[in-house]
């Protein structure tokens, strides 16, 4: 397995970085804006922050936008990242995929635990089915997340089967118990496993959330429910066999499945473009997305 030139970079520049849990968490969160403040941003036709019976949400919408909405879920470990974080790739999402992209900012642990997410999610969605025809969002719903955004945005489906016309995955981040022979990569992956198991301790708010099918969503027995959805992986990723198990436990149950696996690339790549493949699977996003509107409008 070979990293391709600007994932060996990435992965060089994590060897020298802290760990998530040897710098404050409000550090790290500002940081984060702080860097994302810096980062271009392209011009959506209308970008507005909503609240969402009391979940702050920014709303994008691209002039012309197709019938329906994109509820995006922004990665992070459950305990970094927001709107802000996440502006510049919601706004390449919308433009790219001609469609209204609300991006959630749910509450995060360890001020908030699980399952105060999922739970910001439904509110949510509550809202959007009450007050989304006013603002011209009452098409057809698609959810979207990346990593801990890719758990939200599966337990979402799950929790409301039917609700979403497709659902979009990136090396989402599912098992709590870390048994992908993919983890063996460590940290030469650029994403410490020891990291991974630090998300769930803050995420969790009891050991028996662990095996909660809202937490740890591998452990459902619906995912043959789901809309037809999308999972992508990265060849360096931990997280790459927990995706792919769950593509595969989604076939198995009956469910309607793409899964690609991104050679050469760690986790994280989707929303930086600096990466080449992150605007291809912008663009592979946005194929799947309005092939669902086709076969389905």
């Amino acid at each position: 397995m070979t990293l391709f030139r600007q994932a060996a970079a990435a992965v060089a520049n994590y060897q020298h970085e802290p760990k998530v849990w040897e710098v404050p968490i409000a550090d790290q969160r500002t940081a984060a804006r702080l860097q994302a403040a810096r980062e271009p941003k392209e011009e959506v036709s209308v970008v507005e922050d909503v609240d969402a019976d009391g979940v702050p949400c920014r709303l994008y919408r691209p002039e012309d936008a197709l019938d329906g909405t994109i509820v995006h879920l922004h990665g992070g470990g459950f305990v970094f990242n927001d709107v802000d974080v996440h502006d510049a790739a919601a706004r390449m999402l919308a433009n790219r995929a001609g469609l209204a992209v609300l991006s959630v900012d749910y509450r995060r642990p360890p001020e908030h635990p699980f399952p105060a997410a999922p739970d910001d999610v439904d509110t949510v969605l509550a809202w959007l089915d009450r007050a989304g025809p006013a603002l011209g969002l009452d098409g057809p719903a698609y959810v979207h997340g990346d990593s801990a955004g890719g758990n939200l945005a599966l337990v979402a489906a799950l929790r409301h089967p039917g609700r979403f016309r497709a659902a979009v995955l990136h090396y989402p981040f599912l098992d709590p118990t870390a048994v992908g022979a993919s983890y063996a990569l460590g940290a030469a992956s650029g994403f410490d496993p020891r990291e991974a198991a630090w998300y769930w301790q803050q995420y969790a708010g009891t050991e028996a959330d662990l095996i909660d099918p809202d937490l740890a969503p591998l452990l459902s027995d619906r995912l043959g429910t789901l809309p037809p959805t999308l999972v992508t992986t990265a060849e360096h990723d931990p997280l790459r066999d927990e995706g792919e198990l769950l593509a595969a436990r989604i076939a198995e149950q009956g469910g309607q499945v793409t899964a690609v696996r991104y050679l050469g690339q760690v986790h994280g790549f989707w929303r930086h473009p600096t990466f080449p493949a992150a605007e291809q699977l912008l663009l592979h996003t946005c194929a799947f997305l309005k092939a669902q509107v086709r076969m389905t409008g």
